[in-house]
């Protein structure tokens, strides 16, 4: 393969996954410390680093998109387009991607299911040498199991040769023109029941040929398979570590502390050069030290006039961000915050929803509690509160 800047390669990702259960359409789930959609986009980026990346997503989930962009190392994400506005179907979102690569058309297009985070260097290669050499291509697997074809009833109706069949993926590979033209060529005759781009293809006379696809690239659709993609995921990211964070911020004057992102009413403030976010200062000198990173400071010095008043969730974004640009996750926080008042209890949950939307995280990893020091020492004579934390990463070695 021959690298070429006249490569586009659509990211399908407006469905709503509902085959995958309740909750967020499944692109924009939690996967080993990423979106799936961000997993697929990086595997991407990584096998085909010269291409032009467009997603094509729903036009509710532009903030969900945002996020999922966020969770990508700078230079994979500089390299990915704004999104098209998908339709109701797979068919039509495709249709939508396609005609917003028109205005610049490429020579070649490969179009990938954002519900595939394995897509490796290998076969992108020959999906891309596939297009040049036939046009349209699909990557394909031989099927090893007998198959049957069966009635409503489920009453078996035949059994076909299975040497010749092959169960198809994505990315599919197509000569720009010839795809686009096909799909649409479907839209003006009315056909939606298309279910992949091949078959568009097949339906406008197009020959489509099968090269050889990839057992792992698999397609995470059910709860089950999200498990399954994330055990492999995890077994990538081998060097398990954890930091530590300690922090201490003074009462003073004000009507409010902020814990976690969270402002919670309180008869003092917490004196500081930033908002004085305790809690989030001790997660984030936990997660610099299992980077071994340094601490919040070396990086946010409170020398540095720009960081006055400033929300500290800005800083335990960035350490989070450091955390994905070393292809890593966080697997699990957990904090304690160590005061007399204001109770923590009451808005526990409050703080972990927001911790975790700022570490990109599932509530689920993340783990907060209170405590007092039964009147002892400086919190005991409330003059101030503490907080810390123990921040577990993986990373790959």
């Amino acid at each position: 393969m021959t690298e070429t800047n006249d490569l586009a390669i659509l990211v399908v990702a407006a469905g709503r996954g509902s085959r995958a259960g309740d909750g967020l359409p499944k692109q924009y789930r939690p996967l080993a410390g990423r979106t799936l959609l961000a997993h697929c986009l990086a595997s991407i980026r990584r096998a085909a680093p010269f291409a032009k990346i467009l997603p094509v997503i729903h036009e509710d989930d532009h903030e969900l998109f945002r996020q999922s962009l966020a969770e990508l190392e700078p230079d994979a994400a500089a390299g990915i387009g704004a999104p098209a506005h998908g339709g109701a179907t797979r068919q039509e979102s495709v249709r939508a991607g396609l005609e917003a690569l028109s205005a610049d058309p490429p020579g070649f297009v490969l179009i990938q299911d954002a519900a595939r985070p394995f897509a490796g260097e290998a076969l992108v290669a020959r999906a891309i040498d596939a297009a040049r050499a036939f046009g349209a291509a699909v990557p394909g697997l031989a099927v090893t199991d007998t198959i049957k074809a069966v009635d409503g009833s489920g009453r078996i109706e035949g059994t076909p040769e299975r040497a010749g069949l092959r169960a198809v993926q994505t990315p599919q590979a197509f000569r720009f023109d010839l795809i686009l033209s096909a799909h649409r060529s479907a839209a003006t005759a009315g056909r939606q029941d298309l279910t992949d781009d091949a078959a568009v293809a097949e339906w406008a006379g197009h020959p489509v040929h099968v090269f050889e696809g990839d057992p792992g690239n698999m397609k995470v659709t059910t709860p089950q398979d999200f498990c399954v993609a994330e055990t492999r995921l995890l077994g990538a990211l081998p060097d398990i570590r954890m930091g530590q964070g300690f922090d201490v911020h003074a009462f003073g004057p004000g009507d409010q502390v902020v814990l976690g992102g969270v402002a919670i009413k309180h008869d003092h403030g917490l004196a500081g050069h930033s908002d004085a976010d305790v809690l989030s200062h001790a997660i984030t000198d936990a997660l610099l030290g299992a980077l071994a990173e340094g601490d919040i400071g070396s990086h946010f010095p409170p020398s540095d006039p720009q960081w006055k008043g400033a929300a500290s969730k800005i800083f335990l974004a960035a350490a989070a961000k450091k955390v994905r640009a070393r292809g890593g996750m966080i697997a699990h926080v957990d904090a304690t915050v160590i005061c007399e008042r204001p109770k923590v209890g009451p808005h526990r949950d409050a703080i972990r929803e927001s911790l975790a939307a700022i570490l990109g995280i599932s509530v689920e990893r993340v783990a907060v509690k209170a405590t007092t020091t039964e009147r002892l020492g400086f919190t005991g004579r409330e003059e101030g509160i503490a907080a810390m934390a123990v921040a577990t990463v993986r990373l790959p070695l």
